[in-house]
């Protein structure tokens, strides 16, 4: 089954991390695998794979930016030739359907923010072949709002580190015995870095915060942070970063089921995060602690009681976040072979 893959960027995203794992992975269920993107790091890995990547256009949401991707998007169709386009999000299912009319689109609904999703069901329904939810909570946000899904929780597909913990913090001039908290997601709204940096304010002691991510707020939360903060940027070492520290922490306002919290219980790190959806589903079993969206107090309260007990954080060792990518690409396999069955 030839599979292509349209999302807007193939940067440091879970979205962009699902593509690449299946992407990469596609072969172990028959299928061949292209994807369609606007650039980012993780193109260079899956060229090296042999899978073939797409140049188009980010849309950015206006029409003429949603022409420009449509145009390259059918471009790429004639070329690869795809049997099913799989379309990470609303605005690249658009670029999809308006770019191929006749073949199945499936959508893989990452997730928007509540007064969003009925605008995303309208566009859904009329461009979507079938639409698959990353989080069971995210299907019912849209079946409130009129359209069913098929869930298909996300997954973090096996890595390795490239470097271990002692490596890792040498690189970043942090010492081997200082507590660290790694928050691995991009400097924008939705991912609240001002709660962050408030509850970091409350976190006494020599320890660090690193932020892995850019984003448009970047010079806004420099101004605000403390000295023990670190800003990281973009990295393409993720993994690594897991190594090396100790706590994972999210305080999103919203979520679909983030990929970086489940590469945390992969890589044995212990979770401080929004009680929010999709977050819920990954600490389930445990593996962290949940705190009230938007709350400084408690945020930093859980980080305090992670960040200085080895015993408190062990409690993570036993969740394997890794464990669902084999189902994860079994269920998408047989929906999309389902889909082409009932053309």
């Amino acid at each position: 089954m030839r599979v292509l893959h349209v999302i807007s960027e193939m940067g440091a995203g879970g979205a962009e991390a699902l593509v690449s794992g299946m992407a990469l992975a596609g072969g172990d269920v028959g299928w061949e695998s292209a994807v369609a993107c606007g650039g980012g790091f993780r193109v260079e890995s899956l060229r090296a794979a042999s899978v073939p990547v797409f140049d188009v256009p980010v849309a950015r949401r206006s029409p003429l930016g949603v022409v420009r991707a449509a145009r390259a998007v059918r471009r790429a169709v004639r070329s690869f030739r795809p049997e099913v386009v799989l379309a990470h999000n609303v605005s690249a299912s658009l670029v999809a359907r308006i770019a191929t009319p006749r073949r199945p689109v499936v959508t893989v609904f990452h997730g928007v923010a509540e007064a969003d999703v009925p605008g995303a069901v309208r566009v859904l329904r009329r461009v979507s072949t079938s639409v698959v939810t990353v989080a069971a909570a995210a299907r019912t946000r849209l079946l409130d709002a009129g359209l069913d899904s098929v869930v298909i929780p996300n997954a973090a597909f096996p890595s390795v580190p490239t470097a271990d913990r002692a490596t890792v913090r040498a690189r970043l001039g942090t010492p081997a015995g200082v507590p660290v908290a790694l928050c691995p997601a991009r400097l924008e709204p939705q991912k609240r870095h001002d709660v962050l940096l408030a509850a970091w304010a409350q976190v006494p002691g020599d320890c660090e915060l690193w932020l892995a991510g850019d984003g448009s707020l970047r010079a806004e939360l420099e101004e605000r942070a403390d000295g023990r903060v670190r800003f990281l940027g973009t990295r393409t070492d993720v993994r690594d970063l897991f190594e090396a520290a100790d706590v994972t922490v999210l305080t999103s306002d919203w979520e679909g089921m983030p990929i970086a919290l489940l590469e945390s219980l992969a890589a044995g790190r212990p979770i401080v995060a929004s009680d929010v959806d999709g977050v819920r589903e990954v600490l389930a079993g445990g593996g962290g602690v949940m705190v009230p969206r938007r709350s400084p107090e408690q945020t930093a309260k859980a980080l305090r009681g992670l960040l200085f007990s080895p015993t408190a954080r062990s409690v993570a060792a036993s969740h394997d976040g890794s464990a669902g990518a084999h189902t994860l690409m079994k269920s998408y396999d047989e929906l999309l072979r389902t889909v082409l069955e009932g053309r």
